[in-house]
């Protein structure tokens, strides 16, 4: 029977299954930051635990770390507190962490992938919403409180219950200034910041297919904002070419191959719910409220709800704090401030585009002035 790369993962981590009742459901890899994780290793001190599987628990320094030379410029004293108390927890727990002096700190949904901690087949969970980011590689990943942080940590399970399976396809050539993250922009506009709830989304489509790791990377990180917990893109070639000669994949790659290839969906697999989304021509998204469905591709104008209902109300709540109006058209709206950096779009690949973008430009003064020529 053919299956979905959702239902072979699930079904392969199951330790135990009743009716009517959560699964008792096996996670490979738990990854842990110092803002989550301390009220965690505080609980398997009160109860006497220890970790059950430490190999399976890898920590770094993400939220809170100062961004200064010397990483010792701290926001507050609560931050530092959090940044020495993943330390110790770590050094006592025997959980491996990458700090600042390892040569492989940073945001822990972009460093595991370019570590090659994360895999194809693997469940994986972090103590942060945009955990699914993993899912580009075919792993079954999500955000998790620091009540399960401590379950996982001491049981390597979590009583979770099966999610329902949506593929979403992308189809059509959109316009070659169109990026990944422009198209879950576009599905999220379609179905809205709640029309994922309940699912594990698989994306798919030759336009998945032609990304890049790191453009998989953005789309699944953003399978969150439309409700879903888990989003994820079958492993195929592109995905073996980047974890080759990852520290932590490269060991017996080659027999690592097939089964990662394996997980992938078989053909005609079916799903809950599918839903296709056209990118023909398709022009590059942008927001003009404060929602991820409040988007519109930039030659379009802003949409003039003329009703009562709930999306009309949010509509006419966010306009009024932007400060923009039904109806209107985008282009041309000064930009005062850009932020670059989050963990959607940050990796190495991000920044070089920005930079790309910016190169020979720069600002009249430090900081904003109304009469500074527009970059």
């Amino acid at each position: 029977m053919s299956k979905n790369i959702i239902d072979k993962i699930w079904d392969a981590h199951i330790i135990k299954s009743e009716q009517g009742v959560p699964d008792v459901f096996f996670i490979d890899v738990q990854l842990l930051h110092e803002v989550t994780s301390p009220q965690a290793f505080d609980f398997l001190r009160e109860k006497n635990i220890s970790i059950k599987f430490p190999e399976r628990h890898f920590a770094t320094i993400d939220h809170s770390i100062p961004t200064d030379e010397k990483r010792e410029n701290y926001f507050n004293e609560q931050a530092r507190q959090q940044v020495e108390k993943c330390r110790t927890n770590c050094a006592e727990f025997g959980v491996k962490i990458f700090d600042t002096d390892s040569g492989k700190q940073g945001i822990v949904h972009v460093i595991a992938p370019e570590l090659g901690i994360t895999q194809p087949g693997l469940t994986m969970v972090c103590g942060d919403s945009h955990t699914s980011t993993h899912g580009a590689f075919g792993a079954l990943a999500f955000g998790v409180g620091t009540t399960q942080i401590s379950h996982v940590m001491s049981t390597q399970s979590l009583l979770l219950q099966r999610p329902k399976t949506m593929k979403v396809e992308f189809v059509g050539t959109p316009n070659k200034y169109f990026s990944a993250k422009d198209a879950v922009l576009a599905l999220i506009g379609e179905i809205g910041i709640q029309g994922g709830n309940g699912y594990a989304i698989e994306f798919c489509g030759e336009y998945i297919r032609n990304l890049s790791m790191e453009e998989r990377m953005t789309i699944c990180n953003m399978s969150i904002e439309c409700g879903g917990r888990f989003g994820l893109i079958s492993p195929d070639q592109t995905t073996l070419n980047y974890l080759e000669n990852k520290e932590f994949s490269r060991e017996n790659f080659s027999n690592k191959k097939t089964e990662w290839l394996s997980w992938a969906s078989d053909e005609n697999s079916e799903y809950d719910k599918t839903i296709t989304i056209n990118l023909t021509d398709k022009l590059p998204m942008v927001s003009w409220g404060t929602n991820p469905e409040q988007v519109i591709a930039i030659d379009e104008n802003i949409p003039n709800y003329n009703d009562n209902s709930d999306v009309a109300k949010m509509a006419e709540k966010a306009l009024k704090y932007v400060e923009l109006s039904a109806g209107q058209s985008l282009i041309g709206t000064p930009i005062d401030y850009v932020f670059i950096g989050s963990c959607t779009n940050s990796r190495l690949s991000d920044l070089r585009i920005v930079a790309k973008i910016l190169q020979g430009k720069k600002n009249c003064r430090k900081n904003y002035n109304a009469n500074c020529p527009r970059i």
